[in-house]
């Protein structure tokens, strides 16, 4: 996975202009292209689409200060009018075309990245692969932003306008692993961005073709394999740090990659407030 992340920033290096052909590339390293967004996000903490366009516009800015026309620069980065140009510029270096042209600055420049593979890992982390038959997600779902730190407080308002009584029923449905209630978030952007919207359900499993009230809303779940880490200790912290370390740690040493598929976190038990938890992260999987 290094190797392949590596390449993709070479790719990016060699033409600006183009976004580059991820899916291809990731065939012939045996991978997917979700699975490389994925990762580069995780490890880069921006999407690879961001990153582009951030040594787009650093490279952008060298060009500006010398006499080349503001057109023929901005359709050498991709763009097709001078306006289009000014916005992506804008939006990295928060300032104009024209202002850097006229003063040489404030630019904030973007580092070419470079992947590494340093010796780290040496914290066991507590995994085991489960494959799970096809099931279904049912529960209570709402559309929220992604945040990467900390408590999201849209998903919490989400929980908290639940009858309390609906908690003990959702219980009462579930019928299958994994078990109790869960946090499942879908239909999330590969890059993972921060704000883009996923959908959150809160909710259980249950048996593929078991009845559902129609009142739920419901995931349906293909057959297929699942990496589950187990972590305890301050919430949402460890959870977070435990996501963090599966990009880091975890898949770059196992013959594993991301599939499409929601992830799961089952709360196994919490202190009353829940400032502390054991939690489980269900991450749908498939072999390299």
């Amino acid at each position: 996975m290094i190797a392949t992340l590596n390449r993709v920033i070479e790719l990016v290096e060699a033409d600006l202009s183009e976004d580059i052909d991820l899916a291809r590339l990731a065939a012939r390293f045996g991978t997917t292209e979700y699975h490389v967004r994925r990762m580069f996000s995780s490890l880069a903490g921006m999407p690879l689409s961001e990153y582009v366009r951030r040594r787009r516009m650093t490279v952008a800015a060298a060009d500006l200060l010398g006499d080349g026309e503001m057109l023929d620069i901005a359709v050498r980065y991709g763009y097709g009018s001078t306006e289009a140009f000014g916005r992506a510029f804008r939006a990295v270096h928060g300032v104009s075309p024209a202002d850097v042209r006229r003063d040489g600055g404030p630019l904030r420049s973007q580092p070419q990245l470079r992947f590494r593979l340093t010796v780290e890992g040496n914290t066991p982390m507590d995994t085991r692969i489960a494959d799970r038959p096809a099931f279904q997600l049912v529960g209570h779902a709402a559309r929220v932003p992604l945040i990467h730190e900390g408590v999201n407080p849209h998903i919490q308002a989400h929980i908290a306008a639940l009858p309390v009584t609906e908690h003990a029923r959702l219980k009462d449905l579930s019928s299958t692993e994994p078990a109790g209630l869960l946090q499942v978030s879908a239909d999330v952007d590969p890059d993972y961005t921060e704000g883009g919207e996923l959908t959150y359900l809160h909710g259980v499993a249950v048996h593929e073709h078991a009845s559902v009230p129609q009142d739920l809303d419901v995931i349906q779940v293909p057959a297929g394999a699942w990496a589950v880490f187990r972590t305890d200790g301050p919430y949402p912290a460890a959870l977070q740090s435990i996501w963090a370390a599966t990009a880091s740690d975890w898949f770059p040493s196992n013959p594993w990659r991301l599939r499409p598929g929601p992830s799961i976190v089952a709360i196994l038990d919490r202190s009353p407030d829940f400032s502390t938890a054991t939690c489980e992260l269900w991450l749908s999987v498939e072999r390299e």
